[in-house]
């Protein structure tokens, strides 16, 4: 394979280091640290190669190609930023059987995805009752550092919940039973087993169940700006422009924090004991066969239906809001689930390697599962289109909606961007934007913010992230997803 030197400045420690693949995919090689195990690739153009040089998430790319069992490449797509351990936007295949599992490899924010959920309102009915809607999401949907929400889980229900995920939710009344045809794995893990998760974490995740959190974590109303694939828009009831949906960005809240947190100590000891080498330590990790690999496994499968239901609990009372508001059911609106899918997680999957077919453990950590049309894994109504990947963006521009492709089975582990990705961190955002009233901002742009706390939205501000469309176009160019609608904000609601 012919290679190219990389187009940033010679100043850049990088230029002398990264791989031109092509216009869209860089390589880090594998003689670049000691250890590594496969080459990193990155995903990417030039303009922002650039941006992605200037801190360390290229490197954690590299310290994550150094783990035991890891095949094919360490990869980035083009959102990476820097994360704990395994960089925000990474991507890593680990052998079934001599692999390891990270807890840092899948966060804290265990199975922090998103959800949309489609209407059959158009912008201008909404508008005119815009700000009592957002109003009412905001009084239906707890949100904020700490939150609590309506419900309170005995021992007996947070044991349901974390079994059962998405499908305990339905079966309390909170959804449909068509939602869950439309839920990445039907909303479960079937690895789940309440035992492994604490009684700290599951003290902490008792009244979260239903509430939304802080930081990135958001509900949008957003409105259909623009259609690229006409098929797959109508395969998912995306009808025209002007066309209302809303987006849920949300995970484990509390709960999965915890789970991630306890077992952080175990894998520090864990690789001790099996001799495994970390380059940094926040690569901590269990060979994925050990008992507390599998036990790891198991609390994180029951974090991951925790957010599934915390997101099926939210979208019943999100239907409920819009009712309220518009004097009709949601029936009537025709409000179904269009997909619900994760991007923090950890997944048993199958995938060929080097001419033969293998069983691995996919982590992805700030990216979305991006299945093919035809693979068993995508829901039926979606099987001629693929999987449809729900790619969020800031507050202040769009967000987009696209599905998978077969060239995602054959280089990136099914897998694509999950957001925008940051370019500041959240005190550096605070600093620039310090005296800026964000919420009046967006006002002027006709987007109504509802929050917590104001005085953090700078936090989250447009200016903090890179333009998701870039991120979404060099996805599409590289072939790992395809771009089916792009959608705008017009009401947000923040912790």
């Amino acid at each position: 394979m012919l290679y190219t030197r990389v187009g940033i400045p010679m100043s850049t420690p990088w230029a002398h280091i990264l791989r031109k693949i092509d216009d869209y995919r860089w390589e880090i090689p594998q003689s670049y640290k000691p250890g590594m195990r496969v080459p990193g690739r990155v995903y990417a153009d030039e303009r922002m190669l650039r941006q992605i040089a200037e801190e360390q998430a290229l490197d954690q790319v590299a310290n994550v190609a150094t783990l035991p069992g890891i095949v094919h490449a360490s990869l980035a797509m083009p959102d990476i930023h820097w994360g704990y351990g395994f960089p925000v936007g990474g991507v890593a295949g680990f052998d079934l059987h001599d692999g390891v599992v990270s807890p840092g490899g899948v966060g804290y924010d265990i199975s922090c995805g998103v959800r949309v959920i489609r209407t059959d309102l158009y912008e201008a009915e909404v508008r005119e009752r815009l700000q009592p809607l957002v109003d009412a999401l905001f009084a239906a949907v707890p949100s904020g550092v700490g939150a609590t929400g309506r419900l309170k889980l005995d021992n007996r229900a947070m044991d349901g919940l974390l079994k059962g995920g998405a499908r305990w939710a339905v079966d309390q009344g909170y959804g449909w039973n068509d939602d869950l045809n439309a839920i990445e794995g039907g909303g479960a893990l079937p690895q789940a087993d309440p035992e492994a998760v604490s009684q700290q974490a599951k003290q902490r995740g008792r009244g979260q169940a239903g509430t939304m959190g802080s930081g990135n974590h958001f509900l949008e109303i957003q409105v259909v700006d623009e259609i690229y694939n006409v098929e797959a828009a109508r395969a998912m009831e995306l009808d025209e422009p002007g066309q209302v949906v809303v987006f849920v960005h949300c995970g484990s809240r509390g709960l999965g924090h915890q789970v991630c947190t306890d077992y952080l100590r175990v894998a520090e000891r864990s690789a001790r004991e099996h001799g495994i080498h970390l380059v940094d330590r926040q690569l901590a990790c269990m060979p994925f066969q050990s008992p507390e690999g599998q036990r790891y496994f198991a609390a994180m499968s029951a974090a991951a239906n925790f957010a599934w239901a915390n997101r099926q609990i939210i979208a019943h009372w999100i239907r409920e809001a819009f009712s309220g508001v518009f004097r009709k059911s949601a029936e009537s609106m025709h409000m179904s689930l269009v997909y619900d899918v994760s991007h923090n997680i950890a997944k048993i999957e199958e995938y060929a390697v080097d001419g033969a077919v293998r069983q691995l453990l996919v982590h992805r950590k700030g990216a979305t599962r991006a299945f093919p049309p035809g693979h068993p894994d995508v829901p039926e109504r979606y099987r001629t289109i693929g999987q449809p990947v729900l790619i969020p963006g800031d507050m202040g521009r769009y967000s987009f909606i696209a599905v998978g492709t077969e060239q995602a089975m054959r280089e990136s582990f099914g897998s694509t961007c999950h957001g925008a990705g940051r370019v500041m961190g959240r005190k550096q955002a605070v600093r620039t934007l310090a005296g800026v009233d964000v919420a009046s901002d967006l006002k002027k742009r006709g987007i109504l913010v509802r929050a917590q706390d104001r005085s953090l939205l700078a936090e989250e501000a447009p200016q903090a992230y890179k333009d998701v469309a870039d991120v979404v176009a060099i996805c599409d160019a590289a072939g790992i997803s395809r771009r089916v609608a792009r959608t705008r904000p017009i009401g947000v609601v923040k912790g």
